[in-house]
């Protein structure tokens, strides 16, 4: 089948879903059953210790985490038990789901290898912004934020893998692209909604470059906090943003302008070296 449009394309992506043929990135087990121990709400350290260690991976990871300068441990942390109960449940939630993202960045092939890592490079470097700036917006979690930033082009994932299989988008860089931006929202909303994930994240995804957007009550969102942290990204790769930054919403709801300096947001360095 010849895929000449993005609506094609997406009706193709969805038909392939169905079938099984191409199926929606998964969280690692680990995550899952991390996850669904927390959000039951009886859970222990000691039970989620024994989750987490089964992934002697993650399990190293969190302890990293735990012991890095965003966590100011006093006392070195070598047991996960004792992580656990000085971060909290639902901060280790959100932080063995973010590590395990990079797990679903696996290429099998040149053209997956070329974009996977770009998408990861751009999501480390948005994730690291959002956890930043939501250090300074009280009612917003960081590590919430830090997930948002992970995930807001998880989209991109199965378009690129049915794009290799079929070939014909792929041998089109620019078609892809193309492709790639108009659908990997729709496609992210399909995922996160896949996984369960709540409302508050499904809308990054969908809405991040809704530039115009509003919130009900005012107040600053995560879709916010990874529209200010995209579009600094865009701004420190040399890159014109896509809209006139002084008339989006984000930058006021979040009590910031335009100019804002975010690398000396305290906190961003040492967000990439745990995820880069």
């Amino acid at each position: 089948m010849q895929v000449v449009n993005a609506q094609q394309f997406l009706d193709r992506l969805k038909e392939e879903i169905e079938k099984d043929s191409i199926t929606l990135p998964t969280l690692p087990e680990v995550a899952l059953k991390v996850r669904a121990a927390v959000e039951d709400g009886n859970t222990t350290a000691s039970r989620l210790a024994d989750l987490i260690a089964e992934d002697a991976a993650l399990s190293a990871r969190l302890l990293q985490v735990a012991n890095s300068p965003l966590y100011r441990a006093r006392t070195e942390i070598t047991n996960l038990q004792i992580a656990i109960t000085r971060l909290g449940y639902d901060t280790v939630r959100t932080l063995i789901t973010a590590l395990a993202m990079k797990q679903l960045f696996q290429p099998d092939s040149a053209l997956l290898e070329r974009y996977f890592r770009d998408i990861w490079r751009t999501s480390v470097e948005v994730a690291a912004i959002s956890r930043a700036l939501a250090t300074l917006t009280p009612h917003l979690n960081a590590e919430q934020a830090l997930l948002a930033g992970l995930i807001h082009q998880i989209g991109k994932l199965p378009i690129l893998v049915l794009a290799n299989c079929n070939r014909e988008p792929a041998k089109d860089q620019a078609a892809l692209d193309q492709l790639l931006d108009e659908l990997h929202p729709t496609i992210g909303a399909l995922i996160l909604s896949h996984w369960n994930f709540p409302e508050t994240l499904r809308r990054v995804v969908s809405e991040y470059r809704q530039w115009d957007r509003q919130t009900a009550d005012g107040e600053a969102d995560y879709v916010d906090i990874i529209q200010v942290a995209y579009l600094e990204h865009l701004a420190d790769q040399g890159k014109e943003p896509p809209v006139d930054t002084t008339a989006i919403g984000a930058f006021s709801r979040l009590g910031l302008t335009p100019d804002i300096e975010v690398v000396e947001i305290e906190g961003i360095d040492a967000t990439r070296q745990i995820f880069a």
